[in-house]
Formats: C-alpha cells, sequence, structure tokens
C-alpha cells in the first residue's frame, strides 16, 4: 500500500509507540496507523529506550505506521542518523505481515557495539 502521501511503512518498538515517549502519532506530518505486529528478534533496555537486534530467537512487538518522507527524516534524526550519525542504531528494511497483507517496512535497529552495552527484555514488549 503506497501512496503519494504514504510513500512507506515503519515498524515502531520503543518509545516511538502509542503512549510512549517519543509517540510517533504526536510528531508532524501525522503518520498513519496501520496495526500491531511481531518481528523475530529480541530487545534490550538501553535505559530509557530499547534496542532490537532481529532475527535472534524471541519476538517483538511492535506498530506499523505509513509516514511521509518528511516524517521519515524526522525520525531519523530522533534514532541519531541525521545530522551526523551518532552509531547507535543503523536504518533498515524488513517484511513485516498483519493479517493476510505483507508491508515492506523500515526498522532502526541497534548496532552491535549498542546491542552490546544493553539489558535483556526477555518479554519482547517494551510497554510491558
Amino acid at each position: 500500500m503506497v501512496s503519494a502521501e504514504f510513500p512507506l511503512h515503519v515498524f515502531v518498538y520503543g518509545t516511538l509507540r502509542r503512549g510512549a515517549a517519543n509517540d510517533i502519532n504526536r510528531l508532524s506530518p501525522s503518520p498513519r496507523f496501520m496495526g500491531i505486529t511481531q518481528v523475530a528478534g529480541r530487545l534490550v533496555s538501553l535505559g530509557d529506550y530499547p534496542g532490537i537486534q532481529l532475527g535472534k530467537g524471541g519476538y517483538v512487538l511492535g506498530e506499523v505506521y505509513a509516514i511521509s518522507a518528511e516524517l521519515e527524516m524526522l525520525l531519523d534524526q530522533i534514532e541519531g542518523l541525521l545530522p551526523i550519525p551518532d552509531g547507535q542504531y543503523r536504518k533498515k528494511y524488513i517484511q513485516v505481515s498483519l493479517g493476510a497483507q505483507d508491508f515492506f517496512c523500515l526498522i532502526y535497529e541497534a548496532t552491535a557495539e549498542t546491542w552490546a552495552r544493553g539489558v535483556p527484555l526477555l518479554s519482547g514488549d517494551w510497554m510491558a
């Protein structure tokens, strides 16, 4: 599902989730909520925020949003990729399923160095 207004999707699993510190729904331009799903991976706590390592023997709960290119740039700033990358996260693209529909989503994955200093979260749900 791609349109001029919402050209891509993002999977958020931490402080960008609804009700969390950086709730994506409070950002502008506004995203469009698509649903809740999970991806293969594990979470670590980095204090006030989490990091994900994809495909590592567990599942992480998150939300899928349709976003504009302008909002993607703001997310890149929040995640430390702009204006100069701080080395905590890298942007990747993954396929996620919502019911019978698949979406190609961007996700901010913790770098190996960031992951190594985190505390494992066994639940896979940052909001739990």
